[in-house]
């Protein structure tokens, strides 16, 4: 991993240096955000990082991995209490499920199926593990979340990644709006699931990764809006306890696309 690492690291300035839009909109957000140069710039490096890491993740062995609150995951799953996993583009976000389906048990992710048919098919494949479910942004994909959180399992997402159109609302994020899903407060709601903030720390010199979980506190709002703000501004906490680990290169305020969702 740490070989993975140091060419990740190579890959991270490469893009930073070959792409104006990145960097464009790496300064940009990390501005938005409140964050000077110099407080982000590892952050070129931890991307690459990112993209170098993930066949290894999706492929190889487990790394090593440390969970907070372990004890209170392996009791809400004795207790066959349902729980939503929300963490933003921070740290390595591929981790933290499939170490989840190891250590404790059936987890079920949503993600973006890729334009390219031949993308597609790769990342469903590689994210369907055992204990492990990979699930589209479509109706049908909500359908097994739902499921899945009935039956005391766990389901993960990206909240801050931007949903096709019509499966968000506009909810400032650092400041600006941003399109925000509605799903993980529809999840929590409709399940009585208990909704966990989490992020995979990548420790440095390949040694593995650190899992931090905090407990969301309170209630969301009924209110689509509201609730979304509520939910980015816990990653926007997240994002400030480890801001070199966050993909400011991702383009977070884009108008959101039509997709079919049946």
């Amino acid at each position: 991993m740490g070989l993975l690492h140091f060419f990740g690291t190579g890959i991270g300035w490469l893009t930073w240096l070959l792409s104006p839009t990145y960097r464009r909109r790496f300064a940009q957000n990390a501005r938005q955000a409140g964050f000077a140069p110099a407080q982000v710039r590892k952050g070129i490096a931890q991307a690459g990082k990112l993209v170098a890491e993930t066949p290894r993740l999706w492929f190889g062995p487990m790394p090593a991995v440390h969970w907070d609150q372990a004890e209170m995951i392996q009791e809400l799953r004795a207790a066959r209490r349902g729980v939503v996993f929300l963490t933003p583009h921070l740290g390595c976000f591929e981790v933290t499920a499939r170490s989840y389906a190891e250590r404790f048990g059936p987890v079920t992710v949503l993600y973006r199926p890729a334009r390219k048919p031949w993308l597609r098919e790769l990342v469903a494949t590689s994210r369907s593990r055992e204990n492990m479910t990979a699930v589209p942004t479509t109706l049908a994909g909500v359908r097994q979340m739902l499921r899945a959180l009935k039956t005391g399992e766990a389901v993960g997402l990206l909240p801050d990644q931007v949903p096709p159109q019509g499966l968000g609302v506009w909810a400032p994020f650092f400041g600006r709006e941003a399109y925000t899903m509605t799903l993980p407060a529809r999840l929590v709601q409709q399940t009585g699931a208990v909704l966990l903030l989490v992020w995979g720390e990548r420790l440095p010199q390949g040694r593995g990764y650190h899992v931090h979980v905090h407990r969301f506190e309170g209630e969301l709002a009924r209110d689509p809006r509201t609730a979304a703000t509520q939910i980015n501004q816990e990653m926007e906490r997240m994002v400030r306890a480890g801001p070199t680990q966050y993909l400011w290169g991702y383009a977070r305020y884009k108008q959101p696309r039509a997709e079919v969702t049946s």
